[in-house]
């Protein structure tokens, strides 16, 4: 395999954040940072992150109350983190299991969700038409294959657990193998699940665009302006003061590096992978014609997209968690498992064989302990956050801006009554037990692929994994 994984240039600078990533080299950019903050100065609302969550949430109150002072600050530069470097699904996932949600909050809560959710990846499309982002926004859905009789049997309980929830065939479906071979051409295919409700994105397009649009409505954004401590009213960065009736945060998987939030969610990597341009040859036998973006019903999660270019882009789990919440820019290239990534690619795509790898690339996704995403707002403090996508946040975080966007208005919108907002999710534990625990559940899950593809059964580690995570990812 033949990869992009030299050091990175002196750092901070426009070819260093081109080498991040597949989008970040094909944004079309110039990646040189935006001023950072000039000193002690006021807001009405500060958002600390410049990722999704924190400019879909500028964006929507800038659109609601244009007259409001937003100030956003971002450590690096608008885009570096996760919304920059993620597989590019816009879909409906949600990390916590319908199941798990109406336990929470009741069934009518659940879908109620669902469907806030189905309708975000409109949403998404929708706002990137009215600005003007050519982000390679196309909703090809989600098909999902079945490639071992095991694999099998979760869809067909996938598909029967939303039809207990009233979910129809026209927002999931099971497609036998025939059915499924005319959508994608992976190898061993027995069936597959398929939804309408994804589209394809070019992640870092779609982010440096939202930031211009934050930018158009008055809103400012500071980048290389670290955040080093906040309270009520008041947030600390090396640059200057920033006084603000509302702070919000929105800063994922980096969260672990804020003061007093190392425990609030685990930086876990998802690693990813770039081929070449391919054929038409090639998607001839491939398929995803539509745009779709694909994966299969292994445990270990993994994902992939056909690129505006004819590349497929494919990542997944498999990186271990590194010991007391570390993040460091060498952990975003794994040889091993970016080797393990492009073994599974050709696996699945037999016809890669002779291909070449263009991009590798990785970083950390936030997960809460209770694998559950949440939203909030204090009126009485003004601090809020959102976060917690455990990998599905590029759609998710569309819901998280719209939703503290209402909180922060005081408005009463059915999205303040969803089941995630207000949500408090458990502490991870101290090391070295938060260590301990994530690497086995890592473990258990490449344990169960590998049982059930020895014996051909359901794995028996299945029922550990949904007690570990909820019923999530």
């Amino acid at each position: 395999m033949t990869a992009v994984a030299a050091p990175l240039p002196v750092p901070g600078t426009d070819a260093a954040y081109r080498r991040l990533s597949l989008w970040h080299d094909s944004a079309g950019e110039d990646w040189t940072p935006r001023p950072c903050l000039p000193g002690d100065t006021d807001a009405d609302v500060v958002v600390v992150g410049a990722g999704f969550t924190g400019l879909w949430t500028a964006y929507y109150l800038l659109r609601a109350q244009p007259s409001l002072r937003v100030l956003v600050l971002e450590a690096e530069v608008a885009g570096f983190g996760a919304s920059g470097r993620n597989g590019g699904w816009c879909s409906s996932l949600f990390p916590t299991s319908e199941q798990q949600l109406a336990r929470l909050g009741g069934a009518a809560a659940a879908r109620d969700l669902r469907l806030a959710m189905q309708d975000t990846v409109d949403e998404v499309g929708r706002v990137a038409a009215a600005e003007g982002v050519d982000a390679h926004y196309v909703k090809g859905g989600t098909i999902v294959a079945a490639r071992t009789p095991a694999q099998l049997r979760r869809a067909h309980r996938e598909v029967e657990s939303a039809r207990a929830l009233g979910i129809g065939p026209q927002d999931l479906e099971l497609l036998d193998a025939a059915e499924a071979g005319r959508r994608l051409g992976v190898s061993d295919l027995l069936g597959a699940t398929v939804t309408p409700h994804c589209a394809r994105v070019h992640p870092a397009r779609l982010v440096r665009g939202l930031a211009r649009a934050v930018e158009r409505l008055g809103g400012v954004v500071r980048e290389r302006t670290p955040v080093t401590g906040w309270e009520q009213g008041l947030v600390r960065t090396p640059h200057g003061h920033v006084r603000a009736e509302h702070v919000l945060r929105a800063t994922e998987g980096f969260t672990a590096r804020l003061p007093g939030l190392r425990r609030a969610v685990a930086p876990v990597y998802s690693l990813m992978l770039a081929t070449e341009p391919l054929p038409a040859a090639f998607w001839e036998q491939a398929g995803l014609h539509r745009a779709e973006t694909f994966s299969d019903h292994r445990h270990l999660i993994v994902y992939g997209q056909r690129t505006a270019d004819d590349r497929l882009a494919f990542g997944g789990r498999g990186a271990p968690y590194h010991f007391r919440s570390s993040i460091r820019a060498p952990y975003d290239v794994d040889p091993s498992v970016h080797a393990e990534l492009w073994r599974t690619l050709r696996e699945l795509f037999p016809a890669l064989d002779g291909a070449r790898v263009t991009h590798t690339w990785g970083g950390p996704l936030g997960i809460a302990r209770d694998w559950m995403a949440s939203v909030g707002h204090d009126p009485a403090t003004g601090l809020g956050w959102a976060g917690g996508y455990v990998g599905d946040g590029v759609g998710t975080s569309n819901l998280a801006g719209r939703t503290l966007a209402d909180l922060v208005l005081r408005r009463d919108t059915a999205l303040v009554r969803l089941p995630w907002v207000g949500h408090a999710s458990p502490r991870w534990e101290p090391e070295p037990l938060r260590w301990i625990g994530v690497n086995a559940g890592l473990r258990l899950t490449q344990a169960a692929d590998l049982e059930e593809r020895v014996t051909g059964r359901p794995a028996r580690l299945s029922a550990v994994l949904e007690r570990l995570t909820g019923g999530g990812h």
